[in-house]
């Protein structure tokens, strides 16, 4: 085992250092089957960096809800030609 990753229980949680921004983050024992099962490597940045990263890419828009009329942002830009919902509204409509 590596000097950034400590293992508390013995097939358990794992704590891993996020070579991100430094700081200790939980890699769960279900994480750790998902990732086997799909033939990931283990994350090398905190849930919180991974988020940031991903959202990097992304071109947020301000639109305002179909459903509710409250102002949100979505990660596309709206054709015009379909409603766009925020995700309270989307969730229940999917219902």
């Amino acid at each position: 085992m590596s000097d950034d990753q400590t293992t508390s229980a013995a097939g358990g949680d794992k704590t891993l250092h996020c070579e991100e921004c430094g700081k200790d983050f939980i890699f769960t024992a279900g994480e750790q089957e998902f990732y086997e099962e799909k033939g990931f490597t283990p994350p090398k940045r905190c849930p919180e960096c991974r988020a940031a990263k991903k959202a990097a890419g992304r071109q947020f828009t301000k639109v305002t809800c179909a459903g509710c009329g409250k102002e949100t942002e979505v990660p596309f830009v709206p054709s015009g030609d379909r409603p766009v919902y925020c995700r309270e509204c989307f969730e229940a409509n999917k219902r």
